[in-house]
């Protein structure tokens, strides 16, 4: 028998955000993590990487309270996030 996580049973929903990288976090492996952690599907759109900031802009799917853990998680993590719908 399988085992079904909470989130398992909740209807999905996506969100487009826009992730704000400061200087320190530009090479860390942020997205990886992401998607490794969290059950979501990530689409990016769109990114901006320099040496003292960046920004990526994705889609992610998912249970709404997958997709709030994971937004607490980036934001404690050090990134600013930003809901662009």
């Amino acid at each position: 028998m399988a085992h079904e996580t909470p989130a398992a049973n909740q209807p999905e929903i996506t969100r487009t955000l826009r992730l704000l990288y400061p200087a320190a976090l530009v090479r860390e492996p942020i997205l990886t993590r992401l998607i490794r952690q969290f059950d979501l599907t990530v689409s990016i759109l769109g990114a901006q990487i320099g040496v003292d900031e960046g920004w990526v802009e994705l889609t992610a799917s998912g249970p709404a309270a997958e997709l709030d853990r994971a937004v607490a998680w980036l934001t404690a993590e050090g990134l600013r996030v930003v809901r662009l719908d």
